[in-house]
């Protein structure tokens, strides 16, 4: 049996999310992390360039 556990992502780890949105984790929540935005290949525009992902909507890309 394998079971797959998901990482969920510390401060300062680079996460990709919505297809194409890479950013850095700021602050990490129990649902959530507060990410600064560093790459947006979407139409999706961020005030601040700050924003709120679900920890089942994001991605890994590389740990702190």
């Amino acid at each position: 049996m394998i079971l797959m556990v998901k990482k969920i992502a510390q401060i300062g780890d680079h996460i990709l999310f919505k297809d194409g949105i890479k950013g850095i984790v700021e602050k990490v929540n129990q649902n959530s992390v507060i990410v600064n935005v560093t790459e947006n290949k979407t139409e999706l525009k961020f005030e601040g360039n700050r924003t709120v992902v679900a920890h089942k909507n994001y991605k890994v890309i590389d740990y702190a």
